[in-house]
């Protein structure tokens, strides 16, 4: 069997001119809110012209006050970065915003992203801002020789905004978090111009104490690195029970600590051997009772 669908020639015509009257009030649309839009484009691109060369213009003077200020090269590219980040930042939220597209949600999204990362590099957020106020501060530079309460020491060789890299007196080098860095207490050997030297001499109970004192202040004295102010000083610090413990303190230039203290100990030992000071070992003497047995 055979079975035959006729449309009237009517009915598709209607069909026809409907899609077509559609089509021709999407057009319609489309075309007035590209119109409706022009001026907002145009609005937002002479915004980010005028945008781009005042940030151009101000990072040059900031680039001209940080030369100015000979401020650290590390810390230099970190806040210009900082700044030319900000500025063109709010340059793009503010042309988005002019051509008409909503920023509310944008701005959400970043501001969570932000807190979630900031959750998650904590430490190296902390090293980071010791790292900032370092570079801004300044209690110490490349080449200071620094101890913290921690027993870190050495020599600084490079100050990162993470991390100050130091060679310690054994050559070896050590990567020290700037946050706990920064947060402690910093001994700047190098920034003083003068260092003490002390030593702990011990003489036996049967020598004479001035005899001893003497002797050791000609040697000092006599030792043109020691300086004259402070003058130098030997007092008794204790009586050990194997010695008589003298404290002699002297002051010298930090460029002369190092070898001053190597040689004036032993200075100070050949001229107390040489007249009769004896320094003696740790010793106990040992008393025998004899028991007699009836």
């Amino acid at each position: 069997m055979t079975l035959l669908i006729s449309a009237e020639p009517s009915a598709v015509s209607n069909t026809v001119t409907d899609t077509i009257s559609k089509l021709d009030e999407l057009a319609n649309s489309i075309i007035y809110k590209i119109g409706g839009a022009v001026p907002n484009v145009i609005l937002g691109l002479v915004i980010l012209s005028v945008g781009l060369f005042l940030i151009r213009t101000l990072l040059k003077v900031i680039d001209k006050r940080f030369a100015a200020k000979n401020l650290d090269l590390s810390l230099r590219g970190f806040l210009r970065s900082i700044i030319s980040f900000i500025l063109y930042g709010l340059l793009i939220i503010t042309v988005i915003s002019n051509i008409g597209i909503q920023t509310t949600s944008f701005i959400a999204i970043l501001t969570a992203v932000g807190l979630g990362v900031g959750a998650s590099l904590q430490g190296s957020l902390s090293n980071f801002a010791g790292g900032v106020l370092i570079l801004i501060f300044r209690p110490y530079e490349v080449d200071d020789y620094i101890e913290n309460n921690s027993g870190t020491e050495g020599t600084v060789k490079k100050i990162d905004l993470l991390y100050t890299t130091l060679e310690n007196s054994n050559g070896i080098i050590v990567f020290s978090p700037n946050g706990p860095l920064v947060n402690s207490v910093i001994r700047n050997f190098t920034k003083a111009s003068k260092r003490r030297i002390e030593y702990i001499v011990g003489i036996s109970y049967n020598d004479n104490i001035k005899t001893a004192k003497d002797i050791i202040l000609t040697v000092v004295n006599t030792d043109n690195r020691v300086l004259k102010n402070p003058a130098a000083e030997v007092y008794v610090n204790a009586l050990a029970d194997s010695s008589v413990n003298l404290t002699v303190r002297i002051w010298t230039s930090k460029s002369d600590y190092w070898n001053c203290y190597t040689t004036l100990q032993e200075k100070i030992k050949v001229e107390l051997d040489a007249n009769g000071i004896s320094i003696p070992f740790p010793q106990s003497d040992i008393h025998i009772i004899p028991n007699d047995i009836k």
